[in-house]
């Protein structure tokens, strides 16, 4: 055991400087400054951003849709966001950091919203075609648009451990505290066990089936079980309507450490509200981009600002709802622990021992989402590197071990773990994203400007004639790729 507390303790450590002196300053100037040559892309096109959530899906001359459509991989985006960022995630940063750190979390998706257009455009803009359809993401953008392979390898590699290995872990674990909770279990035995076993064996289930399995079980699970949570959540506010006021005086007195209940300083505070907020939102880190590249649209625009909105749906909705969940309930936060317990505390206080076992089943189907959305992250990259068959069953049985590793795993570590491996693939992403801007906010003004003239958004490579790299986008009649559309189709696209 006190092994375990002395490799938790040195991760922490290294990670808490990584965020501290490097991640944590990159991510507000770039974003400040992709908020500023965007004139606020995140506020000024809003109404663009739901338009955009229900474009007709190209299709291909036989009728088939070429890939996922801008929904499906919007659901695919939110499987990996919404989930234990959302309730264990906001929890411990209002253990340790106090309800200032929602205001930090509510900033940080806000300019963080910027980055999200800037990385996901970008994803579009280099992505390449295969077999189920689109990939693309931040390795291939190193690769295509900054020449730097050796670059793009290395993301991967870290995606893939941060994403369906830790995370993944973490989630997993999340599952088996919440069912724990719920049943009341001082001593779990082989619960964990048990647990890790039928999650091992669905996800195995699912990600053998790839993207458009995984697809069409987010773009129905992930919508249903959020709408469901937040329910439960406007439930208990509603109850509790008159601790609001109480409440947004506490994020904002806290926020600027006029007010210490659990963080103390206030760059304690920033520093949790802002590394929580992207672990839920992932806005900048590099992990949107690999879902939005798969998507089917007219122009890349189009789905860098359906990922911003991803960022909101997942911050102003999800994460202050359980934010609210807890704070309305006036907890002891100086002695919470991290992790989903403390909200289920809450829902349990609000609502009796019954809503314990419904959160339990909100959070395991969620959760799971996220599971199968970080896979499809991990296997995106893994085609960056090799597209060895064998290498994919190899990744595929490496995720299924994870998920059941990480279901019997110790939670701090889990959690210490991902958020160190975390800040060092923020880094190599927003060092990309900072070099490739321009090339964003060209593609940004063209869409602007098709706009202004009544048109419907359409891209194509020749009109960024000086930007190499760009593989599809060829002709009008093959938006995104050499296979050419229906022509009956063009007219029905918003």
């Amino acid at each position: 055991m006190d092994a375990i507390d002395a490799v938790n303790d040195l991760i922490a450590s290294l990670g808490g400087s990584l965020w501290q002196w490097i991640v944590l300053p990159i991510v507000i100037g770039l974003g400040l400054y992709f908020t500023v040559r965007t004139r606020v892309v995140q506020l000024r096109l809003i109404p663009a951003m739901f338009r955009t959530l229900t474009d007709v899906t190209p299709r291909d001359a036989g009728g088939k849709p070429q890939s996922v459509s801008a929904f499906q991989a919007f659901t695919v985006s939110a499987a990996s966001r919404v989930g234990v960022g959302n309730i264990a995630g906001v929890a411990t940063a209002l253990a340790l950091g106090g309800p200032g750190a929602i205001f930090w979390m509510w900033t940080m998706a806000f300019i963080g919203g910027a980055s999200s257009f800037v990385e996901s455009t970008l994803g579009q803009v280099y992505k390449t075609k295969d077999r189920d359809g689109f990939r693309g993401g931040p390795a291939y953008y190193m690769q295509r648009g900054l020449g730097k392979r050796w670059m793009g390898i290395l993301f991967a590699v870290v995606l893939i451990v941060v994403f369906p290995f830790a995370f993944s872990s973490l989630q997993a674990n999340t599952i088996v505290s919440a069912v724990g909770g719920a049943a009341g279990l001082e001593d779990p035995g082989m619960l964990p066990w048990a647990i890790g076993g039928v999650l091992a064996l669905a996800t195995g289930l699912v990600i053998f089936g790839g993207i458009r399995r995984i697809a069409s079980v987010t773009q129905s699970l992930v919508p249903a079980m959020a709408l469901l949570y937040l329910l439960i959540g406007i439930v208990i506010v509603a109850m509790n309507i008159e601790e609001v006021p109480r409440v947004f005086a506490q994020i904002y007195a806290g926020a600027f450490g006029f007010q210490s209940i659990a963080g103390g300083a206030v760059g304690t505070i920033i520093l949790v509200g802002i590394q929580r907020g992207m672990f839920s939102n992932e806005a900048g880190l590099g992990s949107a981009p690999n879902a939005g590249a798969a998507a089917a649209v007219t122009h890349p625009a189009k789905q860098g600002l359906v990922q911003t909105l991803g960022v909101y749906f997942d911050t102003f909705l999800v994460c202050s709802i359980t934010a609210f969940i807890i704070l309305v309930t006036n907890p002891d936060l100086a002695a919470a622990e991290r992790g989903v317990d403390l909200t289920q505390e809450a829902v349990v206080s609000s609502l009796g021992e019954w809503a314990g076992v419904l959160l339990a089943v909100v959070i395991l189907l969620l959760a799971f989402s996220s599971i199968l959305g970080n896979y499809y992250y991990g296997e995106s990259n893994l085609e960056f590197i090799t597209t060895s068959r064998p290498a994919l069953i190899v990744y595929r049985s490496l995720v299924v071990l994870a998920v059941l590793g990480g279901s019997v795993a110790s939670t701090t570590l889990v959690w210490t773990t991902a958020d160190g491996v975390m800040g060092i693939m923020a880094i190599i992403n927003l060092v990309a994203i900072a070099l490739l801007g321009g090339v964003a906010f060209r593609v940004l003004t063209n869409y602007q400007d098709q706009r202004a003239a009544g048109k419907d958004p359409v891209f194509t490579r020749d009109q960024l004639p000086d930007v190499s790299g760009i593989e599809l986008w060829v002709d009008e009649d093959s938006v995104t790729g050499p296979i050419p559309l229906v022509r009956g189709t063009r007219g029905a696209r918003r």
